[in-house]
C-alpha cells in the first residue's frame, strides 16, 4: 500500500487584534512554519519618534502546514480562525508568499488597502528588484500604480512602479 505524500499549503489565519507577533512566536515554539510580513514604520509618540515593525496586513499570518495540523494552529494561542473564501479554507500558491516576501525586501514604498479595487489591465514587472511579479494597473498619476492582489484575502498591495519597468500581459 502506497501512503499518500501530505503535501503542505500556505494557508492565512486570522489572529486577536495586535497578537500577530506572539501568535508566530507561539507558532513556531510548536515547529509550525508561519510567516508574518512585517513593515518598517516611523511611529511618532508625544515625546519621541521610533522604528516599528509593524504587521503588514493586521490580524493575518500565513501558515504552512499539511492539513492535519489544522486543528493545531487553531489551538495556538492568540489564533481566531483560518480564513474562509467560498466555504473552504483559502490556501495561498507558494509564488504569492514568495511575491509576498521579494515586494517587502524591495526599497518600494508599499500600502496596504480593503479597498475593493476593480479589476485593471494586467502587466508584469520586467526589471528591478520586482522583476517577474505580475499585478493589474489601477490608476494613472505621474508613475503607474500596481496592484498585487493577495489570493483572497480581500486585501491588495498597491506599489508605485516606473511605468519604463513594466509591460502589458495581452
Amino acid at each position: 500500500m502506497v501512503e499518500h505524500q501530505k503535501i503542505k499549503k500556505w494557508l492565512p489565519v486570522y489572529t486577536k487584534s495586535r497578537a500577530e507577533k506572539k501568535a508566530q512566536q507561539a507558532l513556531l515554539g510548536k515547529n509550525i512554519e508561519a510567516y508574518l510580513p512585517l513593515q518598517r514604520q516611523l511611529k511618532q509618540w508625544s515625546d519621541r519618534k521610533k522604528w516599528v515593525d509593524e504587521p503588514l496586513i493586521k490580524s493575518y499570518l500565513f501558515v504552512h502546514i499539511e492539513p492535519g495540523q489544522q486543528t493545531e494552529v487553531l489551538m495556538t494561542n492568540g489564533i481566531s480562525r483560518f480564513i474562509y473564501f467560498s466555504g473552504e479554507i483559502a490556501a495561498m500558491p507558494d509564488k504569492q508568499i514568495q511575491d509576498l516576501k521579494l515586494l517587502l525586501a524591495s526599497p518600494y514604498e508599499l500600502e496596504i488597502t480593503e479597498e475593493r479595487l476593480q479589476p485593471g489591465e494586467k502587466i508584469e514587472i520586467k526589471a528591478g528588484p520586482l522583476k517577474g511579479i505580475i499585478g493589474e494597473i489601477i490608476e494613472y498619476k505621474s508613475q503607474k500604480q500596481l496592484l498585487l492582489r493577495l489570493g483572497d484575502l480581500q486585501h491588495s498591495i498597491v506599489v508605485n512602479v516606473a511605468a519604463s519597468l513594466i509591460e502589458r500581459i495581452p
